[in-house]
């Protein structure tokens, strides 16, 4: 059984790719080597984040039992509500862990920049000796005897796991709920949902439970909870962070990639995910070399193409847009140039090319828990839907969809002549009732499949390039949003350049959530039912 969940996870939920290193920046898993100390750490040590954090322990103004013990202290208050960190060993161990890490520091031995630094994975990818569930009452008991690729290298720069984070059902869909342990709430209002699928570290990265996240993707699943959560997620470009299975070849929709409560703080997790590994032998050479914290890119010599609901294709909730415009206004006043754009191609055609390989990536690796009867009867009505439409699939169908799916990158191809940048809304919808399972309808247009109503991620998936969600803002309720800006096949490090600038140009990462320890502590609001 084990070996059937692993290629279902590999093949379908969500996998990845690291940093290509351009001439202009470069960027690395290493300490920042500026300030070489903090003048003063804050009151709650959670408020540092990734890469203060690295410094304060390296400098040994913080160590690390402290820092376990202040993020224990806030797991055990907010966790309860909010549910984003799962599976966790008995903390007791985790003190004792943070300890040794304690110890071996003054043996002088620092390990890398996540020496004792809380972290925990995405519950779809494993961890040696940590529950892997994948939200699967199939899965609920396995423990892995190894670690996932980037799990190893995570490891290996001293972090220690604290258990994982919560998903959807086989990281299928963009709401994070599952019959093993329950529904992620939202950061900024529990009664809302997290987005999925890395909505449980998005949600722990925004209440501030964890310093850092990692994540994966196949359909917006580093981007949307991040939108929703407003943090930082990054998809990097195919072949970036190498990941093993079944099919090292074919299966190219979902990949691995890191997140963070600032951009600096994922492009440090980035390098350290990154890098070839000759059992992916897709996977890229490039290495990650050092970060420079003054280095960005000039917004003013930024050309952007706003692709926003691709006229009319998208539905897309009342308001969000305007959202949207009201972010990228703010960019024109920075300079950078702004320019409505659409790609030639017919977006009915993209929805059908997108369905048949998702259909025919989650039924190749998921067919055998179908076939069990045992099995069949414990997965959710979403992945036994994915994997019928595989079994109806014909060899032609497939090709049309690869074919259609390289004319989708030649058509964006072309815009890249014009634009530097190409960028949509992360979400069409903003975070919706955590009871609802997805949205049936957005603005009077019926939503015909569970996934319907993230449509406007799939481009960026199905091109391949490296997207960034980069915060929008907020709408009169309070509800985050994101922007996705999407760039050529393998420019991961002008994204990130892009999104340093961008970052510095607004403050909605400054405003964090203020957190509930029960829904009785919620404001009321009017919550679409949708």
């Amino acid at each position: 059984m084990p070996s059937s969940r692993r290629r279902f996870l590999y093949n379908s939920g969500g996998l990845g790719l690291a940093l290509a290193v351009s001439p202009l920046t470069a960027f690395s898993s290493t300490p920042a080597a500026a300030p070489e100390s903090l003048a003063s750490l804050p009151a709650d040590i959670t408020d540092l984040t990734s890469s203060q954090l690295s410094t304060a322990i390296r400098q040994r103004q913080v160590s690390c039992r402290e820092v376990m013990q202040a993020y224990l202290q806030r797991i055990n208050r907010y966790n309860p509500l909010y549910n984003a960190i799962v599976g966790m060993p008995d903390q007791g161990t985790l003190i004792n862990q943070a300890a040794a890490a304690d110890e071996a520091l003054n043996r002088g031995e620092y390990r890398g920049w996540m020496h004792g630094m809380p972290h925990a994975v995405k519950d779809l990818s494993n961890v040696r000796g940590l529950v892997t569930s994948s939200g699967s009452p199939i899965f609920a008991n396995t423990v892995p005897k190894a670690d996932d690729i980037f799990v190893e290298r995570i490891r290996a720069q001293g972090a220690i796991f604290i258990g994982k984070t919560n998903v959807p059902e086989f990281g299928l869909g963009s709401q994070s709920y599952n019959p093993v342990y329950g529904t992620t709430r939202n950061a900024y209002n529990p009664e809302l949902c997290a987005g999925g699928s890395s909505g449980g570290a998005a949600c722990a990265m925004a209440t501030h439970m964890v310093p850092g996240a990692d994540g994966s993707d196949m359909m917006g699943s580093l981007r949307n909870p991040a939108a929703y959560n407003n943090v930082i997620g990054f998809r990097p470009s195919q072949g970036r962070v190498p990941h093993p299975g079944s099919d090292l070849f074919f299966q190219q929709l979902g990949y691995e990639g890191a997140m963070g409560r600032c951009v600096e703080d994922t492009v440090r997790l980035l390098g350290t995910m990154s890098g070839y590994d000759a059992r992916v032998p897709m996977s890229l050479r490039d290495r990650v070399a050092a970060f420079k914290p003054a280095t960005g890119t000039e917004l003013k010599q930024v050309k952007v193409g706003w692709m926003g609901d691709f006229n009319g294709a998208l539905a897309t909730e009342p308001g969000l847009l305007a959202l949207c415009e009201r972010a990228l206004a703010q960019l024109s006043q920075q300079g950078t140039v702004v320019e409505k754009c659409t790609p030639d191609y017919d977006m009915a055609r993209l929805w059908q090319t997108w369905l048949t390989l998702r259909h025919w990536t989650i039924c190749g690796s998921a067919k055998p828990l179908y076939d069990n009867p045992d099995t069949r009867k414990l997965l959710k009505p979403e992945a036994v839907w994915e994997i019928e439409g595989g079994l109806e699939l014909s060899g032609l169908e497939l090709t049309t969809a690869t074919v259609g799916r390289s004319d989708w990158y030649r058509a964006l191809l072309k815009l890249f002549e014009r634009y530097d940048f190409l960028v949509l809304p992360t979400a069409q919808v903003f975070p919706f009732s955590a009871d609802i399972h997805w949205p049936k309808e957005i603005n009077g247009r019926t939503m015909d499949t569970y996934h319907r109503w993230m449509e406007v991620t799939i481009g960026g998936t199905l091109s391949g390039c490296p997207v960034v969600n980069l915060p929008a803002g907020f709408d009169a309720q309070g509800r985050p949003m994101g922007l996705q800006f999407i760039g050529p096949m393998g420019e991961d490090s002008r994204v990130l350049e892009f999104a340093l600038a961008y970052e510095a140009s607004v403050d909605h990462l400054a405003r964090r959530p203020v957190l509930k320890e029960s829904l009785s502590d919620v404001p009321a609001i009017t919550i679409r039912s949708f």
